[in-house]
């Protein structure tokens, strides 16, 4: 590599990065839709930018020119997904890229959605300007690992959350589990809830915990009333959840939960996609339902509150597995592990 490209190459990922800051900025809010960023770079200097906020508005390209207004013209535009090239609820940004005079557009990677697929970079190549594709393509992936993933395979991306005592345990066996992890753990769990498209959990959890599942933390850089709501999906296998009992419950008396009574979590997740266009999944339930998606590989993220505590024998384990063999054991690799207050928060992958 001769030192002309790889100083253009420190240069692109260097903006590249400022445009996935920018795209954070809408990370919570712009569901169903991907977080995109865009930096317009004129002589090395950022002119422009902008973000998706939320779906039905602007893209972050349309911000982002809007900003650099005629410095727009001969520019570079860093985008952290492919320009869209079909009209929905609003234009498509590849023309309006070509339209405001971008001499290169730098994209982190393309959209598998099939509206786009690649039309985008080809609108843009068509006009003449030149593109440069797979700058920064896993960080700026890792922002819409879901709608990626339905994108690709109809099926949400899966995140698994627990709360743990250091010796596995979720509550006491009365049920008592309030509270095991701190306050900051708690804080942080609102973050995965403000990105889901749906949580679920399980009529146990329901008629023990009578949580509320919703999106309440003033940390997150928006209001909670910016946040769609995610979905509330119980799954009431054995039918526990009438409708006389649903009143006793704060998650019954929302119109919008979903009550799940089948057995195939497959079809559940593909559901969520096809038709409620959830692309990210929160499970929050107990030890049975989430042995139930880890025994059938449906999890993609697990994701463990350990709090410096031991329960005891008696009680309750954190899923409802039982390996006869360690053959038969589930495995992971870590992929993060940091403290949260006075817990740890360990990020692993299945094996």
């Amino acid at each position: 590599m001769s030192p002309i490209d790889h100083a253009q190459n420190a240069q692109d990922s260097y903006f590249m990065m400022l445009a996935i800051e920018e795209a954070k900025l809408g990370l919570y809010t712009t569901r169903p839709n991907p977080a995109v960023g865009c930096v317009i770079v004129q002589a090395q200097q950022v002119v422009g930018q902008g973000y998706h906020p939320k779906a039905g508005q602007p893209h972050a390209e349309v911000f982002a020119l809007k900003d650099a207004g005629e410095q727009a013209i001969g520019a570079t535009a860093y985008v952290t997904l492919e320009p869209c090239s079909h009209t929905g609820r609003t234009p498509p940004c590849a023309l309006a890229l070509i339209e405001a005079g971008i001499k290169r557009v730098v994209v982190a990677g393309l959209d598998p959605n099939p509206q786009v697929a690649g039309r985008g970079v080809r609108l843009l190549k068509e006009a003449r300007i030149e593109v440069s594709v797979g700058v920064l393509t896993e960080q700026a992936e890792a922002l819409n690992r879901g709608f990626l993933k339905a994108m690709r395979t109809q099926m949400p991306y899966v995140r698994l959350k627990i709360a743990t005592s250091l010796d596995g345990r979720t509550a006491m066996a009365t049920g008592e589990s309030k509270w095991i992890t701190g306050p900051a753990a708690r804080e942080d769990v609102q973050k995965l809830r403000a990105r889901s498209g749906a949580i679920i959990t399980g009529s146990e959890t329901v008629i023990q915990d009578n949580p509320q599942l919703n999106v309440r933390s003033n940390q997150l850089g928006v209001s909670p009333e910016q946040v769609p709501p995610p979905i509330i999906v119980i799954l009431d296998r054995r039918k526990r959840l009438s409708h006389n009992a649903r009143s006793n419950y704060r998650l019954c008396r929302h119109m919008a939960t979903v009550y799940w009574r089948d057995d195939n979590l497959i079809e559940l997740l593909k559901t969520l996609v096809s038709e409620h266009h959830c692309y990210e999944v929160l499970i929050e339930a107990g030890a049975s339902v989430a042995g139930s998606f880890l025994s059938q590989q449906l999890v993609d993220e697990l994701i463990v509150y350990q709090a410096p505590c031991i329960l005891g024998a008696h009680a309750r384990a954190m899923v409802d597995s039982a390996p006869l063999t360690l053959a038969q054991q589930l495995r992971f690799e870590y992929q993060s592990c940091e403290k949260i207050g006075s817990d740890l928060k360990l990020t692993l992958l299945p094996i």
